[in-house]
């Protein structure tokens, strides 16, 4: 949730630089098509999915976790986002999900601070924050501090794989498209074990449905894992506390005794 922190001046004064060093040097592109309608949607703010794809993006019902973690780890039921209930796995991939699924509990990127990549950084349970200007739109995520620029210019190729992908968007009319590219395979879909390889393509649509909801969908591809093209679909919500603001979860001080507590001369008291 997003309240008014009085001891979190510093982050937000971090973020508060970071948006104003973007807009103002975000430039109108020299080849923006003049037959693209002036008014642009306003998605300036910050958002939140509320389901439980992140627990996992197929419908289920719940489920316990850690025996030592009680109720706080059990897995809540969820209606799903895949458009048709089912991810179109290769019978290989489908074999490697399944494997993920038995070891979720220790294989899972989220666990170890990893970005989250796309689509997943979506519908996590923590809010982002869309900052658009006329040549790019960034988005900050609450998670792990991820950020990525969506490229509104001429499209560019990615320069590297990354955890983020590489987005070039695009107007269609009201509704902001993202192909993003560029991702690579270190990042899973869900804490299911969902997974795809540095073959994944993603075009994401955000169409404003009302002031304060988007609908969000983004259409899957990876032929190396998938059989065909796939889509997921949900509202997000825009925050309307007062005073509402992202606040700061760098968590990889949390996962530092699950990456290198095995490096550890004496053992932790």
């Amino acid at each position: 949730m997003l309240f008014r922190v009085t001891g979190f001046a510093a982050g937000s004064a971090v973020l508060g630089i970071l948006i104003i060093s973007f807009l103002s040097s975000a430039q109108t592109p020299a080849d923006h098509p003049l037959s693209e309608p002036a008014a642009k949607p306003d998605l300036n703010g910050i958002w939140q999915a509320l389901n439980t794809a992140n627990w996992d993006i197929q419908p289920h019902g719940p489920t316990a976790g850690p025996s030592a973690m009680g109720a706080i780890g059990a897995v809540p039921p969820g209606m799903g986002i895949v458009e048709g209930g089912d991810i179109p796995y290769l019978p290989k991939a489908a074999a490697t999900k399944s494997e993920n699924f038995k070891n979720r509990w220790s294989l899972d990127p989220e666990l170890k601070c990893y970005l989250p990549g796309v689509p997943r950084a979506t519908y996590m349970p923590f809010p982002f924050q869309i900052v658009q200007s006329a040549g790019a739109i960034m988005i900050a995520y609450e998670y792990a501090g991820a950020v990525r620029t969506i490229n509104m210019g001429k499209p560019k190729e990615a320069p590297v794989d990354s955890w983020m992908g590489w987005s070039n968007g695009h107007w269609e009319g009201k509704t902001l498209v993202v192909d993003v590219t560029g991702l690579n395979d270190q990042t899973w879909f869900d804490r299911a074990g969902d997974f795809h390889s540095d073959a994944l393509h993603v075009v994401e649509r955000y169409a404003p449905a009302g002031s304060n909801v988007i609908d969000y969908e983004a259409t899957i591809e990876d032929p190396n894992v998938f059989s065909r093209p796939w889509k997921i679909s949900m509202p997000l919500y825009r925050h309307l506390e007062k005073n509402a603001q992202l606040l700061e979860f760098k968590c990889a001080e949390f996962a530092e005794e699950l990456l290198y507590g095995n490096l550890r001369k004496k053992p932790a008291k």
